[in-house]
């Protein structure tokens, strides 16, 4: 299992933009599931985005369009690329990577305001 840090959260006013970055301590190259959820407050976690195997992607349909999940290689590192941001996007960001034993984050916070 690695061990993922996430980064990137912050305050942003709405359609502004935010890169979040998931550095995982080994090597990514052979874990196809890695993704992103969210959690808001008083709310359950949500998928966000997410590899799901041969380069293919998948996102919430409330992020489609606006989100962009992409991953190095090389760097051992997994980005989601936020844009056209919405209030409705606040929560705790985490990264995850694996299936059966899973490894996540710590989370980032990100904050839209209105």
């Amino acid at each position: 299992q690695v061990q993922l840090v996430e980064s990137g959260g912050g305050l942003v006013q709405a359609g502004g933009s935010l890169r979040l970055s998931c550095a995982a301590s080994g090597s990514i190259s052979s874990i196809n599931a890695m993704g992103w959820y969210r959690q808001a407050p008083g709310k359950q976690r949500e998928l966000v985005a997410r590899f799901i195997g041969g380069g293919n992607t998948d996102y919430a349909d409330s992020v489609k369009g606006r989100f962009t999940i992409s991953r190095d290689n090389a760097k051992n590192t997994v980005y989601l690329q936020m844009n056209s941001l919405k209030p409705e996007d606040t929560a705790v960001y985490y990264c995850y990577a694996g299936v059966i034993l899973r490894s996540w984050g710590q989370g980032t916070q990100v904050t839209v305001s209105s």
